[in-house]
């Protein structure tokens, strides 16, 4: 398991995961309130990858992040 210190890396990171291979992809958030830590992580039990941030900024960049992975689902849907 591999933390990516770099926000682009990892969003990068996970979406080729995901395109791999949707089905066995797993996207985990965790929030730890009393250290103020995000941890993000996102495998496909081949590769996994984290992520790890202390920043709120980063909740918006996450929130993009997923609403990005949850436009590829939907559109995997229809097809």
């Amino acid at each position: 398991m591999t933390y990516i210190p770099n926000w682009e890396e990892f969003a990068k990171a996970a979406e080729r995961i995901y395109l791999t291979d949707p089905m066995n992809c797993r996207f985990v958030i965790k929030y730890r309130h009393c250290t103020g830590e995000l941890k993000v992580k996102i495998t496909d039990d081949t590769v996994c990858v984290q992520y790890r941030t202390e920043h709120a900024q980063d909740i918006k960049r996450l929130e993009k992040l997923t609403n990005q992975l949850m436009r590829h689902m939907a559109s995997k849907e229809g097809k």
